[in-house]
């Protein structure tokens, strides 16, 4: 027999706003927000956050509607993602860089009525052509929709496990969907973050410059800002102005993608020793592969106690992390599981697979999406008895430790062989000609795929197949070399730094 539980009378849900608002209580004039110099204290933050519940209601947001933010990293996006949400709305929060038949898509999915913009996005979304939306831009118009907000009659209760958010994936292997996040899973991973990397305390400023319209954009950021700590926003990935702010401004943590590491050490020599062993407490590199053959350079530079490598999804959250002292012993490695995450490695059955055999990678803890916005069938695939899968395939070691293989739709079959990519890909890193590199599987009518390297030549080298396959031989087994080389100026990559292998595959 069921019991249904009735939560204490004590019981109180975490929130953004309501963590805003704790905050403020601490120390209202403290810096929350800091921007070109501007700052916004928590005080004036959770009273700004307060006016825009307030005008969201007055134009008829209710509880369970969506609202859209379209726009670059701003100040106000921390506004909207603390006060829409108390008036009952998740916010979709999405790319401004999309093409206009992209941007109406997911609009039309998230089915958002009213939008906020920043000037520069306006455009974007009269270009849609979406018919009915109320499309507010910040400045002057966003200045006097807080100023002129009246007080609500009712104020919505907001329940931890209601849908704060709904980021957009990639799209790396498909359509994007939209995946409902909660208040209490993004609380929970400010929380988490706070035990792991120490820097997300009150006494912590974290460097937010990647895309706000990003999971781990955002929610990195908003946990520093829910444990009272400070946040500095950059508008856009300049190297060296990200390690001045580094070495001189404060900074404690910052999350950072590879291609972020790539762009710092193409800095001449001389402008790399000004900044060198900046006094940071962690680095947060996720999102994409950290080449192992970065790795060595990384911790030299930057230290040998800050290097964490985390692996997570959008859905999934908070996975595992490996931290600075394991980064050089365990190769190609993410980690183990962060507290309160438990993670397991399957067979297609369902079973437990056996040390360093390749699985799914199925994990559950309190940091899970609450599922795709009104997908339930892609859901289902998803989630299985609490537990979530995103298709990566990882192996497990006899410690413990895990390793991304790849993602299961990566993975080629060729003459009836899983291979890899990423495998193939850590192996071609560390060729002195490449600057970057993805591997694919192009369709084959002997073999079913075969291999293909697409890669970045670094100045003045010369690449050719042949050079590929002598690099690689006694390294991997033969038939995981690639067969074909094909040049490019740049991958395809997302704001996150993911590889579009969708776009490869499309490439002659």
């Amino acid at each position: 027999m069921s019991h249904a539980v009735t939560a204490p009378t004590t019981f109180h849900s975490m929130t953004f706003g309501g963590a805003i608002r704790a905050a403020a209580g601490r120390n209202p004039s403290k810096a929350a927000v800091v921007m070109d110099g501007r700052e916004t204290s928590f005080g004036v933050l959770a009273e700004r956050a307060g006016r825009l519940r307030d005008a969201a209601i007055a134009l008829g947001v209710t509880k369970g509607d969506v609202v859209a933010i379209v726009a670059r990293n701003r100040p106000e996006f921390i506004e909207v993602v603390a006060g829409v949400p108390d008036a009952g709305a998740a916010v979709a929060t999405i790319n401004p860089r999309l093409a206009p038949v992209e941007a109406r898509q997911v609009l039309e999915d998230c089915g958002a009525r009213l939008v906020l913009v920043d000037p520069p996005s306006r455009e974007l979304v009269e270009k849609t052509g979406i018919e009915g939306l109320t499309i507010i831009s910040f400045g002057d118009a966003y200045e006097r929709l807080l100023a002129e907000a009246p007080a609500p009659a009712v104020v919505p209760v907001i329940d931890e496990c209601d849908a704060w958010t709904i980021p957009y994936t990639s799209g790396t292997t498909g359509k994007p969907k939209g995946v409902v996040l909660s208040h209490r899973s993004r609380m929970l991973v400010g929380l988490i973050c706070g035990a792991e990397f120490g820097c997300f305390g009150p006494d912590d400023r974290f460097l937010a410059m990647t895309p706000l319209n990003h999971g781990g954009g955002l929610g990195f950021p908003v946990g520093v800002l829910a444990a009272g700590g400070s946040i500095e926003i950059l508008d856009k990935f300049d190297a060296e102005t990200v390690l001045e702010r580094l070495k001189f401004g404060g900074i404690t943590g910052l999350f950072m993608v590879p291609t972020h590491f790539q762009m710092i050490f193409a800095l001449p020599p001389e402008t790399l020793a000004k900044y060198e062993r900046p006094p940071l407490r962690s680095i947060l590199a996720n999102a994409a592969p950290l080449p192992q053959a970065l790795k060595p350079r990384i911790m030299e530079y930057f230290g040998e106690t800050v290097l964490n490598e985390l692996y997570g999804a959008t859905e999934t959250g908070l996975v595992c992390n490996l931290r600075p002292q394991d980064q050089l012993r365990k190769q190609q490695c993410v980690g183990t599981t962060f507290p309160h995450c438990e993670a397991e490695v399957r067979r297609d059955d369902g079973s437990l697979c056996d040390p360093d055999e390749v699985g799914e990678l199925w994990t559950r803890g309190p940091v899970l999406f609450n599922g795709y916005w009104n997908r339930p069938e892609e859901t289902a695939k998803a989630v299985k008895d609490g537990w979530v899968s995103v298709g990566d395939m990882a192996r497990r070691d006899a410690e413990g430790f895990l390793y991304i293989v790849d993602r299961k739709k990566d993975m080629v079959i060729s003459g009836g062989v899983n291979i890899y990519p990423r495998e193939i890909e850590e192996v071609l890193f560390a060729h002195p000609g490449i600057a970057d590199v993805a591997v694919i599987g192009v369709p084959d009518e002997t073999w079913g795929e075969r291999l293909r390297t697409v890669a970045v030549a670094r100045a003045g080298a010369v690449l050719t197949q042949a050079d590929i396959a002598d690099f690689c031989r006694d390294k991997i087994a033969a038939y995981k070399i690639p067969k074909e080389l094909t040049l490019v100026d740049a991958l395809p990559r997302n704001a996150n730094g993911k590889v579009l292998k969708t776009e490869l595959r499309a490439l002659e």
